[in-house]
């Protein structure tokens, strides 16, 4: 074989080496690529999804509470209520006794009001109520009464709903969680996909969108509240 041609032959089978070492260079890069890939979207999976099991379990108790709160006003509007009317028969049964000039019996039923509505019958009084018509119809409708029961039971209502509205707001962050969930899982499912095919473009372009969807899922994910 001519000298040229051995020294053609040894030439091309260098730039083949060559290539060949390139080629596998870059498998050898986009295979590390890949695995960090997988690795970070396999962690922020477990994440997202560990947050969005959180949320579910917050709201179930959140709405446990609000409703538990909800019952116990129930209870005390109940039994505020109780006591006004209780306080309002004594009352009318007040009036009569005035009405007959019965001063014991007025005496009487006055020691039997309640602490609250014996306050605000003395403070009624001093309005003047049986010749001023501008007096309020009685003692419960004076700003000095107050019904623990019934301030208890707003107190208890308001917390119930803060406790639902927290419980709602819990519900949807997990519901994002689990967006953001599928955003990783598309993640993984896009390199998996990318690794069956050998030819660079493609195994690239599914690399890069796989990459730019981690980025968008990890910010997501970093701007919501943890649960």
């Amino acid at each position: 074989m001519p000298e040229g041609m051995n020294i053609e032959v040894a030439h091309k089978l260098s730039e083949q080496d060559r290539a060949d070492r390139a080629k596998r260079r870059w498998e050898e890069i986009i295979e590390i690529l890949e695995v960090l890939v997988l690795a970070v979207a396999a962690i922020a999976t477990a994440w997202s999804g560990y947050q969005a099991a959180r949320g579910d379990g917050r709201q179930s108790v959140l709405y446990g509470e609000s409703s538990r709160d909800r019952f116990e006003a129930d209870a005390a509007a109940t039994l505020g209520e109780q006591r006004l009317a209780a306080d309002a028969s004594m009352f009318n049964a007040w009036l009569q006794a005035r009405a007959a000039g019965d001063r014991e019996l007025q005496a009487m039923f006055v020691r039997r009001f309640t602490p609250e509505y014996r306050s605000a019958f003395e403070a009624w009084l001093k309005t003047d109520p049986f010749t001023d018509p501008a007096a309020p119809a009685g003692p419960g409708y004076m700003p000095e009464y107050r019904s623990p029961g019934l301030e208890e039971a707003k107190r208890l209502n308001a917390r119930a709903s803060a406790a639902f509205e927290a419980g709602t707001a819990t519900r949807e962050t997990a519901d994002r969680y689990v967006r953001v969930t599928v955003v990783f899982a598309l993640v993984l499912f896009l390199v998996a996909v990318g690794q069956r095919f050998r030819l660079p473009g493609v195994r690239m372009g599914a690399m890069g969108l796989a990459v730019g969807l981690l980025v968008y899922g990890l910010v997501i994910a970093a701007t919501l509240p943890r649960l």
